[in-house]
């Protein structure tokens, strides 16, 4: 008897069907033991990351705690106490708590006006690449400050001049001691400028804007600070 076409069908389908279960099942009879290994491997991979993580965590949340303690005791002057703390901290493979823990080192070297070894610290941290640049650029300045009185003013100049600029963070510290540095080369029309600049930034401390105000006006540059315009403008509305 001759299938009819919808028969003709189903019995295809079966076939395929067997076809692909045999398929199946020599495929699996050779490489299954293989992907099984894999899928195991795999999941054992997934939870070691997951673990690693988690230890990432927990320490991460340890040397927060360590940090804190260690300025508690700063707080205190209990300096001794907070010594071995804080100096594993400056060794910790967390590039945010190793930052804040050489800044914290070297912050303590200026209390001791041991400007020097401050200087040493901050530019430390300004040569490790593996920190953010922000870190490096803050240190860069902090080093500059504490080295100034001992700097030609073209080596601090040098140094600053790409972060002396309005768009960058640190441009008020950076761009102070640039000024100053532009005042010691006798160049007061660049450093009348600079302070200018800094006191019409409202990225920049009030009281840093203060200063530069008034070294501008010492050297014949109208500088009004950023607020101070803004309230003229509402007043004139």
């Amino acid at each position: 008897m001759a299938l009819t076409p919808q028969n003709n069908e189903a019995f295809l389908r079966e076939v395929d069907e067997e076809l692909r279960k045999d398929q199946a099942a020599a495929l699996w009879r050779r490489w299954g033991r293989a992907i099984a290994i894999a899928i195991v491997a795999g999941l054992a991979l997934l939870a070691g990351y997951l673990f690693w993580q988690h230890q990432r965590r927990e320490a991460a949340g340890r040397e927060g705690e360590q940090m804190q303690l260690v300025w508690d005791d700063l707080s205190a002057e209990r300096t001794a106490k907070a010594t071995p703390a804080l100096t594993r901290l400056a060794a910790s493979k967390r590039d945010g708590y190793r930052a804040v823990a050489l800044f914290t080192q070297a912050d303590l070297l200026l209390r001791n006006d041991d400007l020097k070894g401050a200087a040493a610290k901050f530019g430390a941290i300004a040569a490790d690449d593996s920190l953010d640049a922000s870190f490096r650029e803050l240190a860069t300045v902090r080093q500059t400050n504490a080295e100034f009185d001992t700097l030609p003013p073209e080596q601090v100049i040098a140094r600053l001049r790409a972060i002396a600029v309005p768009e960058n963070a640190y441009f008020g510290s950076a761009g102070e001691l640039v000024a100053l540095a532009y005042l010691k080369q006798g160049k007061r029309d660049l450093a009348g400028k600079l302070f200018g600049q800094i006191a019409q930034s409202d990225r920049v401390p009030p009281s840093l804007r203060q200063r530069a105000v008034q070294m501008a006006g010492v050297l014949g540059v109208d500088a009004v600070p950023a607020e101070a315009g803004t309230l003229g403008n509402k007043a004139t509305q």
